[in-house]
């Protein structure tokens, strides 16, 4: 046996500038107590108590034991001053931490530690410094590591697939950290890694940015589906140039540790796990320290359901909960603002579907079946998804994708699908909302076109076109005040945010009933305005029943729209509903079967290769 030390993960010394006020996400302490050190620009110096056992710096025992076996590891650190080093450790079922180990530290000049520590039994394990009264304790840096066969070092080669449309203010800083962090760590990682930026949008400078670390590839504009398709085919045109894709997306702060961690996990990872997918989490970039998601699933009725509460992870009860979610479950997918994928299930089961945006990651997720692979640190800042609600997205691509996925992989019951849309078309009828629901229609209608559709779909056009059905908010502050007061929208109304919206059982039902404010005569309808707050598809708060005009606003209750009643619409709107689930009843079972025919085609690289030669090269 021939054994090395390998790195499992670095301690980050420095928060990252747009979590600044979220520190405890790395270390947790009196901030007085903290300021940078004099041994150089990454080192610490605290003065009292400071403690590391956190989201992005806490060693995640139970992953590394689960998904590379590893029973020991060991905490380098290099320190100078005097105080105490105490190694803690969260015991299985334990909510609280313990002392594994305390040191005394006295040394005037940066001095090295290696710590030796058993993994069994821990979920967590982290540190904590306690500089003496009137002293100080200097962290120079500090990392994990594992004493391993070299020989059972996994032979990884990573790319790293982000696609970008016109997102310079985010695509350029990340090319930059990535070229400043990851590929000039000097580890493994940095001969084995390269990033791919396939740029739907036509606006980069390709040859300025293309070197040995970073290649820029212009791309017509097929969304995200065609985009992060683009980047497996440049990662998979070479046999044996890579063994993983990353797909990342453009609009996203990289914490880089994540990509460190990401390529060590995978070196590393054992048994069912050397094949695994791992998703790494959303963190919000409005609210750093809120864990939006990692790994979802989608159940028979058709609903998105991720697998883990909204955890706050800036505190230690949630990171341990974080960790100990079990994400292993059946027709479970990980989204693609941070999803490492084997070269091998592409090679084996394909490329995305021509989806354009929506559901790409979900299809391509359950045909796929992996397992999923998580862990604490592994994440990206990703902008939150309230108050982004579009109807040409959120309805059009939403309900036609959504309906070939359950054509393709019978995942989830098309009756109820349908049910679901005729609920959500009704609900949007009664709020007003006329072109949210003629999207979902259409949707629906342009899945009943069959396979045909999506081969020769130009995704970009149609956004073009569906945008006039998007409403246009106005933000609440320029709107009318007096029709704000009527409608009831008060400053106490403006401040009710609350972005994580569990909407009642009996809600849902009562939503579902067939009734419509459309069918009463105009002297049963009330002048006075009313408002309403959307989530999604769903009311979360107010009411417009029997109102001829609504103040819509958006979940964080910055921006509205005003609606106004239109029975001639809501007339012509119900008549195509009718027709086509007519034709759904007739025609539904034929077109399912072309789905999943069509799905080999839709899928492979000669497809792929044509499509993107077909598609305008245009911004």
């Amino acid at each position: 046996m021939s054994a090395i030390d390998f790195k499992l993960m670095n301690v980050l010394l420095h928060v990252d500038d747009h979590a600044k006020d979220d520190p405890a996400l790395y270390y947790r302490g009196e901030p007085e107590a903290i300021t940078s050190g004099e041994a150089g620009a990454s080192a610490l110096c605290v003065t009292s108590r400071v403690d590391f056992l956190t989201y992005v710096n806490g060693l995640s025992a139970r992953k590394w034991r689960k998904y590379a076996g590893l029973d020991t590891a060991w905490l380098h650190i290099e320190l100078s001053g005097k105080g105490v080093l105490e190694v803690l450790g969260v015991a299985d079922g334990a909510d609280e931490p313990r002392a594994l180990e305390t040191l005394d530290i006295d040394c005037g000049t940066p001095t090295g530690f290696d710590i030796e520590v058993d993994l069994t039994g821990e979920d967590l394990v982290g540190f904590a410094l306690q500089a003496d009264e009137a002293s100080r304790l200097e962290v120079v840096c500090a990392h994990y590591f594992a004493r391993v066969d070299k020989a059972q070092v996994n032979d990884v080669r990573l790319a790293l697939s982000t696609t970008t449309f016109n997102n310079e203010r985010f695509i350029l800083p990340n090319i930059d950290l990535v070229k400043g962090s990851v590929a000039a760590e000097g580890e493994p990682i940095a001969s084995r890694f390269h990033m791919f930026v396939v740029d739907n949008g036509r606006t980069l400078d390709a040859a300025a940015l293309t070197d040995d670390i970073v290649t820029v590839i212009p791309n017509p504009n097929v969304g995200g589906a065609g985009g992060f398709a683009r980047g497996m085919m440049a990662a998979t045109e070479e046999e044996g140039a890579f063994t993983h894709v990353l797909l990342m997306d453009d609009d996203v702060r990289i914490l880089p540790e994540s990509i460190l961690r990401t390529f060590n996990l995978l070196s590393l990872a054992r048994g069912r796990y050397k094949d695994a997918f791992l998703n790494g989490a959303m963190l919000s970039l409005e609210d750093p320290a809120r864990q939006f998601e990692d790994v979802a699933r989608v159940i028979s009725s058709g609903k998105y359901v991720k697998i883990k509460d909204d955890y706050r992870v800036d505190e230690l009860a949630d990171v341990i909960a974080n960790e100990r979610a079990d994400v292993e479950v059946e027709q479970a997918y990980g989204a693609w603002w941070y999803s490492c994928i084997p070269v091998s299930a592409i090679r084996e089961n394909g490329l995305p579907l021509p989806l354009f945006v929506r559901c790409d990651d979900v299809e391509f997720g359950i045909r796929n079946n992996p397992v999923y692979m998580t862990m604490n640190g592994i994440c990206v800042w990703h902008a939150s998804f309230e108050g982004r609600w579009r109807a040409s997205v959120d309805c059009y691509q939403f309900t036609r994708n959504f309906h070939v996925l359950t054509a393709v992989h019978d995942c989830a019951s098309e009756r109820l699908a349908v049910t679901r849309l005729k609920r959500n078309v009704r609900q949007n009828l009664r709020d007003m909302d006329y072109g949210a629901a003629e999207m979902l229609l259409q949707g629906f209608e342009d899945y009943l076109a069959g396979p045909e559709f999506l081969m020769h779909a130009d995704g970009a056009a149609l956004m073009k076109e569906h945008a006039a059905f998007n409403e246009k908010l106005t933000p609440v502050g320029e709107m009318d005040p007096e029709l704000l007061t009527r409608a009831g929208v008060t400053e106490d109304v403006l401040s009710r945010v609350d972005l994580i919206v569990r909407v009642p059982t009996w809600l849902k039902i009562w939503r579902s009933a067939p009734y419509d404010k459309h069918y009463l005569p105009d002297f049963l309808l009330r002048d006075e305005p009313s408002y309403l707050v959307k989530y999604g598809p769903g009311t979360i708060e107010g009411s417009s029943v029997a109102r001829k005009t609504v103040v819509c606003l958006e979940p964080t209750r910055k921006s509205a729209s005003v609606r106004t009643m239109d029975k001639e619409r809501f007339r012509a709107i119900r008549a195509r509903e009718r027709a086509l689930l007519a034709r759904w009843r007739k025609e539904g079972g034929a077109v399912r079967a072309a789905y999943r025919e069509a799905m080999p085609t839709l899928t492979s690289r000669s497809f792929w290769e044509g499509y993107l030669k077909e598609m305008p090269e245009r911004a």
